[in-house]
Order: structure tokens, then C-alpha cells, then sequence
């Protein structure tokens, strides 16, 4: 048994990387794209008339448009209000921090 210090890698904690509203929008992003493309293939390969599938597919395509246009007002919605929430907080940390600072003096 030595004496050595164990090494840096074995001591550190994991780095933990966490989902961001970008990686969200990312997500979403591909989300839609796959569904226009499944759209188009589906168009390639329909039995029903041409007529018909357009119009369903249309159907579809708008009920989708709104869901996400929907999903992102929400998570622009919850966004500010998160914003907002950990400005005030940081706010209160620096009026706390100048107060303590007064009375050090």
C-alpha cells in the first residue's frame, strides 16, 4: 500500500450537464422537421386518392402548426417568468450583500 494521493480524476465530481431551453428548441426543430418529412414520404405512398390525402394531410399540418406554436408560447411563457424569478432573487442576494458590507464597516 503507497502513500500517494489519489488521482484528480478519481476525486472530482462528474461533470452533469443540463438540458437548456436551446437544446429544447433544437429538439422541436427536429421534432417538425420529421414530421414534414414523414408528411411528404406519406404523400409518396398513399392508396387514396391525391385529392383526399391533401386534405387530410393539410388537416394534420395545420392541428401540428397550432400544437407547436402553442408549445412554444408556453415555454416562452414559463421562460420569462423564470427569468424574472432568479433576477429579483439575484436582486435580493446584492441588497443583502451591500447590507452586510455596511456593517463590516
Amino acid at each position: 500500500m503507497t502513500n500517494e494521493e489519489p488521482s484528480p480524476e478519481l476525486t472530482e465530481p462528474p461533470i452533469v450537464q443540463e438540458s437548456t431551453e436551446h437544446d429544447r428548441a433544437g429538439f422541436l426543430a427536429g421534432v417538425l422537421f420529421g414530421a414534414f418529412l414523414g408528411a411528404g414520404v406519406a404523400l409518396l405512398f398513399a392508396p387514396e386518392k391525391g385529392q383526399k390525402t391533401r386534405r387530410e394531410l393539410d388537416r394534420r399540418l395545420r392541428a401540428l402548426r397550432h400544437d407547436a406554436l402553442d408549445a412554444a408560447g408556453r415555454a416562452g411563457s414559463r421562460a420569462k417568468k423564470e427569468l424574472r424569478r432568479r433576477e429579483l432573487r439575484l436582486k435580493l442576494e446584492l441588497d443583502r450583500a451591500r447590507e452586510r458590507h455596511r456593517r463590516e464597516d
